[in-house]
């Protein structure tokens, strides 16, 4: 059993209100479990929602409160947001004593190794660096895999 990033599995969450479909990981969820989960939305954002990125680092900055999430557009934080929903997945995780993470490839949430950062002007870039989720599960000793590992 593994949470997954919910859009990987075709579920409509993403910021524009698509899913991230994975051949991949369609294909494994026949064989074992993943437990769908978006973290934007369990930190009660809607979907769809604006464009985000990390504001002055990467997210183990954001955890320990030296960098932010904003909207792309014009700088909203949204870094609660952000963090609830990574704490409300690590709750599941533990609940189900999961083990392994499916997640996102650059999401500012889910991106393992790579994310979104915004620079002064608000614009984004991807850089390499672990999203709000990531830092957290790695932090918490959960081994996460990304769409492009399988």
């Amino acid at each position: 059993m593994k949470i997954c990033s919910a859009c990987l599995l075709g579920i409509e969450c993403r910021y524009n209100n698509k899913s991230a479909a994975n051949k991949k990981i369609l294909k494994l969820a026949r064989k074992d479990v993943l437990i769908p989960v978006c973290p934007e939305q369990l930190g009660g954002l809607p979907t769809p929602r604006e464009p985000t990125g990390i504001y002055g680092g990467v997210g183990e900055d954001v955890l320990k409160r030296k960098a932010t999430v904003r909207v792309a557009r014009d700088g909203k934080n949204l870094t609660e947001k952000y963090v609830k929903g990574a704490k409300e997945t690590l709750k599941i995780i533990k609940l189900l004593n999961i083990k392994e993470a499916i997640l996102k490839q650059t999401s500012p949430s889910c991106g393992c190794g790579k994310t979104w950062q915004l620079d002064k002007n608000f614009k984004n870039h991807k850089i390499n660096g672990n999203g709000v989720l990531a830092a957290l599960l790695k932090k918490n000793g959960i081994k996460i895999i990304t769409e492009e590992d399988l």
